[in-house]
């Protein structure tokens, strides 16, 4: 069984496709994903079928990121409808056809608001500790802020209290390559500006890349031992 983590998707369903057939899928995976399915890509309705499809087939986690969080935000308040759009939302709502609308939250379909309001603040098993964007070492993981889990970047992290070894995404590695520190691995590597969507085998420390042209790429973290 493999444990595998995906990093932030940001509309890239192209990306996303890829990878998936690239790491060949086995029922005996498990795979959690690190949040930002949504925002800036051209393809985030896309993205969610694919994700919906992908969680009926095998075992999933979907972790809630940013973006989904502002999303979920901008359905109830114009305010936040408006900074959610200059943050990559315009794109999402394009996606489904709604551009501009006042009412744009009509066209996406309630599976994919229950999708986004069911993605989860962490995922925790007995070796590693799986969250969007940061957290503070000292907290026990039901004891911390969402501030943190979904805005705080990878700079901040250190190891935490209980050992495990973090992954997580959100902090956008623009030159594509993984960024790890052993106790801390974060596997954001920018599909949604045009790099790489990566995914992690956290036991083997295999990974593999794809991007919006379909190239695919893979090889093995070097050991911080």
């Amino acid at each position: 069984m493999r444990t595998l983590a995906i990093g932030d998707i940001h509309g890239c369903n192209r990306s996303l496709v890829a990878l998936l057939n690239c790491v060949r899928l086995d029922p005996s995976d498990e795979l959690i994903f690190l949040g930002d399915y949504v925002d800036r890509g051209p393809a985030s309705r896309l993205v969610i079928e694919t994700l919906l499809l992908v969680g009926r087939q095998y075992r999933c986690v979907f972790l809630r990121g940013n973006h989904e969080e502002m999303m979920l935000s901008a359905r109830e308040s114009v305010a936040e409808a408006k900074g959610w759009q200059m943050c990559g939302g315009l794109e999402t709502i394009e996606s489904y056809g709604a551009a501009y609308r006042e009412d744009w939250a009509k066209y996406v379909p309630q599976s994919h608001w229950e999708f986004l309001d069911g993605t989860r603040r962490y995922f925790e098993n007995g070796t590693h500790i799986f969250i969007h964007g940061c957290l503070d070492s000292e907290l026990d993981m039901n004891q911390q802020p969402d501030w943190l889990l979904l805005w705080e970047c990878f700079g901040r992290i250190k190891p935490h209290k209980s050992g495990k070894r973090v992954i997580c995404g959100h902090t956008t590695q623009g030159n594509g390559t993984i960024k790890d520190l052993g106790f801390a691995t974060c596997i954001d590597t920018g599909a949604g500006e045009g790099g790489w969507l990566t995914c992690l085998d956290v036991q083997s420390n295999r990974y593999w890349q794809a991007n919006e042209s379909g190239q695919t790429r893979e090889g093995i973290l070097a050991s911080n031992d």
